[in-house]
């Protein structure tokens, strides 16, 4: 019951209508989604599109993929449920990894070598 498409090697020209349009040749198109950079809002070259039954979305990929679309020969698939890949928040309550002193951790920096007055020795 996949009707979710993968779309890769996309010109970075191309617009959600434009894939609309293209796809729209082989069903109703629910939904198109071209992935962007989060700083510059950029496409990243790939995106998804959603056919409203599983015959159309079976139907596009056999008559899209490795056609060409401004000179880029599309990647079309039926997309992949997305993995947890372990991302996102430390399971820690203080987060991250922990940090001994000069490690970053340790906000007032380094500690001195010595006793416990603030002198320095060398350590060899």
């Amino acid at each position: 019951m996949v009707r979710k498409l993968y779309v890769g090697n996309l010109p970075y020209s191309a617009t959600e209508t434009n894939l609309k349009d293209l796809f729209g040749q082989f069903g109703i198109v629910e939904s198109v989604k071209i992935v962007t950079d989060n700083f510059d809002g950029r496409s990243k070259g790939f995106g998804f599109v959603e056919m409203s039954t599983e015959e159309e979305a079976n139907a596009a990929v056999s008559g899209l993929n490795g056609t060409e679309l401004e000179g880029r020969s599309l990647k079309i698939d039926l997309a992949r449920p997305k993995e947890n890949n372990g991302g996102g928040r430390s399971p820690r309550p203080g987060g991250g990894m922990r940090r001994g002193p000069g490690m970053g951790g340790d906000r007032r920096g380094p500690r001195p070598m010595g006793g416990g007055n603030g002198e320095r020795r060398n350590r060899w």
